[in-house]
């Protein structure tokens, strides 16, 4: 596994192959946000869309809680943000909703693994994530309306269009804990592990992932994203068939019904 230059103090970013590992590194304040780890998770969204080498990534946390959000006890001014990020956000005003996966996420398919506490922005952030593994003991909760705060990370939107109404509700309006097990029956995760777990079972599938075609990978994580299930059918469909084309047009589709009628594993090129 490497550590590529794009890391920072509290975010680090590590290729394995073809996945790209995102850690929250600020333990000693449960992994709340600064600009420093908001920074190192832009940069890392944004290298996920433009190397062609990686097929998916994983969000994954430092210590015993995965992430607390805001820090609060910075007070409503935050943290000073670092000359680094303030150069950034100066060319992309809203580098912070991209780095918490709420505007322009990437192209391809990002796994979360989650030990102990998501709460506030760290389940804000699951949601603009596709595949969620959680261990038995992680609690999640929107807890903003707690604080006289605004879940601005795109709950309100979301949350309710991936679990029912009435649950996403009271979660948003109550500002309480939900159980990794609670999460897991109305379908906010996929599934629960042994806590230390995540990760290794985020790595596993992810690892599943990448054996598959990457055009067809990334044509398919636009689609679910894109098809809401407001649009219309039709106009669903016809972009659905749009993304489609290429990849059924692709050298990889070649390649994958050749294996087949082969018995061998394919050796996809992502051309």
């Amino acid at each position: 596994m490497n550590e590529l230059d794009i890391s920072t103090e509290n975010c680090i970013v590590e290729q394995d192959g073809h996945v790209l590992i995102v850690t929250l590194n600020r333990p000693e304040a449960k992994n709340a946000f600064t600009p420093a780890m908001l920074l190192g998770m832009y940069r890392a969204w944004r290298r996920l869309d433009e190397d062609d080498e990686l097929y998916c990534a994983i969000l994954t946390a430092n210590g015993d809680t995965f992430c607390a959000g805001m820090d609060l006890k910075a007070g409503p001014d935050g943290q000073q943000a670092n000359d680094d990020f303030m150069q950034v956000m100066s060319e992309v005003p809203n580098v912070h909703w991209q780095a918490l996966l709420r505007d322009n996420r990437p192209c391809k398919p990002i796994l979360l693994a989650v030990e102990g506490y998501a709460l506030a922005g760290g389940t804000e952030i699951l949601q603009g994530t596709d595949i969620r593994i959680a261990a038995e003991d992680a609690v999640f909760g929107v807890t903003e309306v707690a604080r006289g705060l605004y879940p601005m990370g795109g709950s309100t939107v979301r949350l309710r269009r991936q679990i029912p109404y009435c649950i996403a509700a009271e979660l948003l309006l109550c500002g309480e804990h939900m159980s990794a097990q609670r999460a897991l029956e109305y379908g906010l995760i996929n599934r629960i592990v042994q806590p230390g777990e995540a990760l290794t079972a985020a790595l596993g599938m992810a690892r599943r992932i990448c054996q598959n075609g990457p055009l067809a990978v990334k044509a398919v994580t636009r689609s679910l994203r894109e098809q809401q299930e407001d649009m219309e059918e039709a106009a669903a469909m016809a972009a659905s068939d749009a993304l489609a084309g290429p990849v059924f047009a692709s050298a990889d589709a070649k390649e994958g019904m050749r294996a087949f009628k082969e018995k061998r594993p394919a050796v996809f090129k992502g051309e």
